[in-house]
């Protein structure tokens, strides 16, 4: 069993990270806040000049009073900081799992099988899933772009029958829609992502999912899912059933086959 590195290097890192934030509940706040903060900054340089120079224009506007400005401006960073810190309390965890195990395809051996789960507290929608696939036969190539190479579940299927590999025999992928919700288990039950022969391993490079979900303030976050991850490597190997040894039954002595010697021992 494989557990995910919190991060890594290179053309697809798979840590969590938050790529967007919704407008109304994170932005409007923010621009209150710094708006009101200016308001202040006016009235304090306002207050600090002559009187004979307030009566003149521009010192004579005066936005606000500094009482309830000041009591607005308590509030709308309290409500900043309240929306940062509920944010971090509903924010996934989103992680993956992968091992060998056996009946998950046709033929006799072990299969590597990947998952992904939600280890926060709260439940979170599936936004967008995408994949990109890297066969061992593709030129070797500088890493892609961040958006380079991203194709849907239907376009990983053609490429995969091109290059001779069978849905449901060497490989079974499981689609996740917008608006699956993933949710959180509070244990280490898995989704299914797919299910991946030996043959596939050895003929596919790299293959990556990367699942976008909203959480219940309305941020995306994405997770990049590197499904080959480990299935190489010898800590892994999957352990296959041994064949019983049938130890041989002693049977009678053999009968000589030589010439018997008459002559009585010395």
């Amino acid at each position: 069993m494989v557990s995910a590195p919190l991060g890594r290097g290179g053309s697809a890192p798979d840590a969590q990270r938050r790529i967007r934030r919704n407008r109304w509940l994170f932005t409007a706040p923010l621009v209150l806040l710094c708006l009101l903060g200016a308001v202040l900054v006016w009235e304090i340089v306002r207050g600090n000049i002559s009187e004979a120079s307030r009566g003149h224009w521009p010192w004579r506007l005066q936005l606000m009073s500094p009482e309830p400005l000041a009591s607005l401006l308590a509030v709308a960073a309290g409500a900043v900081l309240a929306r940062a810190q509920y944010a971090r309390t509903v924010r996934p965890a989103l992680g993956w799992r992968a091992e060998f195990v056996a009946g998950q395809l046709p033929g006799p051996g072990k299969d590597w099988s990947v998952g992904v789960l939600n280890g926060g507290q709260h439940n979170v929608v599936v936004e967008h899933v995408d994949y990109r696939l890297t066969l061992a036969r593709d030129p070797a190539a500088g890493p892609p772009g961040e958006d380079e190479g991203w194709t849907s579940l239907a376009g990983v299927g053609e490429r995969l029958a091109a290059a001779g590999l069978r849905a449901t025999v060497d490989f079974r992928l499981v689609g996740m829609g917008a608006g699956y919700p993933l949710v959180a288990t509070g244990t280490y039950e898995t989704v299914g992502v797919g299910v991946f022969s030996k043959r596939f391993i050895d003929e596919v490079r790299a293959f990556h999912m990367r699942i976008q979900v909203v959480d219940s303030v309305g941020d995306t976050h994405e997770r990049i899912v590197q499904c080959l991850e480990g299935a190489r490597e010898a800590v892994v190997a999957p352990v296959e059933e041994a064949h019983p040894v049938t130890a041989a039954t002693p049977g009678p002595p053999a009968a000589r086959t030589g010439p018997r010697s008459d002559r009585p021992p010395a």
